[in-house]
């Protein structure tokens, strides 16, 4: 797994990225990117008349299932790219896994939890699904599930920034704190521009607004070490309006030390000290 994952637009919502494995596409695409991943952007569009965002691809008459499937899931045409899914073989772990990546940019959980478990049944030591599976349990605030189904990753592939971040995530979420920025600094140690990458899937936020908070805090704190300073003070400022931290506490916080002195940040402060 490589990068392609994380918060991009700084709204309060639970950024969970999930990957989609590449096979052949109708479509041509950068050969330097091996996981064909989906754009924020995607994501929201599938929320309303998906099949109306995108022209309908040219299609290649020597096409399997599979490769159509994957150029209408460039199109945005998530329904239409299920329907191809279901056409190719049923005994791949792959397919089953795309497919449910469709369901879930579609916000159907239950059907995208169905289909990673059951490519799981044909490739239980995939990676790539688990954290995908572990998605849907976060979206599902079944945290304690999301954080077993990572960890299981973690031990398939112990380098992936994407699955370190993601039960960061999770972790915080049920309150675990301290480990959950352990993993964020796990991510940070393996990818230091996990935090930089803009191909994200987001799935809406199940979190309390104290939860959001503390996200979004912890999420401030690994933008200061990817370097990130502007993007940090923006998750600050949400931390603060949650009621997570308090403009007294960010001060005293040493892991904000580089933020000290930005007029951004000096003035996020005064500008939350004077309400």
């Amino acid at each position: 797994m490589r990068k392609g994952h994380e918060q991009r637009g700084l709204r309060t919502l639970v950024v969970i990225a999930f990957l989609l494995p590449a096979s052949p596409s109708v479509l041509a695409q950068d050969a330097s990117h091996p996981e064909a991943t989906v754009n924020a952007t995607q994501a929201a569009s599938a929320r309303v008349a998906p099949e109306a965002k995108a022209p309908h691809p040219t299609p290649n008459p020597n096409a399997t299932p599979e490769q159509i499937g994957d150029s209408l899931m460039v199109h945005q045409r998530y329904q239409a790219a299920i329907e191809q899914y279901k056409k190719a073989p049923r005994d791949s772990a792959e397919v089953w896994n795309k497919m449910g990546v469709a369901y879930q940019l579609l916000l159907n959980l239950d059907d995208a939890g169905r289909c990673y478990t059951q490519a799981l049944k044909l490739d239980p030591k995939n990676p790539v699904v688990l954290n995908n599976l572990g998605t849907v349990y976060v979206s599902q605030k079944q945290f304690s599930k999301a954080e077993k189904t990572y960890r299981k990753a973690l031990k398939l592939n112990p380098k992936s920034a994407l699955v370190h971040k993601n039960l960061g995530t999770a972790l915080l979420a049920e309150r675990k704190y301290k480990q959950g920025w352990q993993e964020y600094q796990n991510a940070l140690a393996d990818d230091p521009d996990i935090f930089k990458s803009t191909n994200t899937v987001r799935v809406e936020n199940p979190a309390s607004i104290q939860e959001r908070g503390a996200m979004n805090y912890y999420m401030a704190k690994g933008c200061v070490r990817a370097g990130q300073t502007d993007r940090a003070i923006e998750y600050l400022r949400m931390a603060i309006n949650e009621g997570f931290t308090t403009p007294k506490k960010i001060a005293a916080d040493q892991e904000f030390v580089a933020l000290r002195g930005l007029p951004a940040f000096e003035q996020m402060i005064a500008a939350q000290q004077a309400q």
